[in-house]
């Protein structure tokens, strides 16, 4: 892991993670547009809230900055090996977000390896509330991404059709049964003090 500072009896519980698409640009001569000026404020790809001061999205870009800010986020939980852009690290420094990186690599069936370990100790990142607000990505915010929630998901004792339908509800048509088998398999029982949700967190 790398961290940068600043410099069964299982519940069915169905939840609504829906994603959001960025907003389509108004017409011309709109209301909303006639003031010069105005900050529009752009989600970035897969976008949605997991949980009470937890987030989850795909890759985000300069586009998104004013969005990003308006979660007045403490943290960010990167899942790529990939080096953190200088963008993004410049963003993270000025507004004060450490930066936690896990690096997992994003191959394709049937080389697919989720790495256990790291996603427990991701996990433990996200369970932390003194990093909320957080906010998790990867490339597209589908598999690695979808992965980690899932398996915070057993922790909230959510049943497993209700996790692969969060999951699938991300990934689409590139959804994976190695994900899901993964996710079926992950053994939450040596986490202590499981949440249930967090409450709502303010920096």
């Amino acid at each position: 892991m790398k961290v940068d500072g600043f410099g069964g009896g299982e519940i069915c519980a169905a939840a609504e993670a829906n994603t959001t698409e960025s907003p389509p640009a108004p017409e011309i001569g709109a209301e909303e547009n006639e003031k010069d000026g105005e900050e529009m404020f752009v989600p970035p790809l897969n976008f949605a809230m997991v949980d009470n001061g937890v987030f989850r999205s795909g890759f985000p870009d300069s586009a998104n900055f004013s969005f990003l800010q308006s979660l007045g986020l403490r943290s960010i939980l990167y899942l790529c090996p990939e080096p953190y852009p200088d963008s993004m690290n410049k963003f993270l420094k000025a507004n004060g977000i450490r930066l936690f990186q896990f690096a997992i690599d994003g191959g394709k069936e049937p080389f697919v390896n989720i790495p256990e370990e790291t996603i427990r100790e991701a996990l433990q990142v996200v369970l932390d509330v003194k990093n909320h607000p957080i906010l998790i990505h990867c490339k597209r915010g589908k598999h690695r991404t979808g992965c980690l929630v899932g398996c915070l998901r057993k922790l909230q004792k959510w049943c497993l059709s209700s996790i692969f339908d969060e999951y699938q509800r991300f990934a689409a048509a590139k959804a994976r049964v190695s994900d899901q088998r993964f996710m079926e398999l992950f053994d939450v029982s040596s986490f202590k003090n499981l949440p249930t949700s967090f409450s709502c967190s303010k920096r």
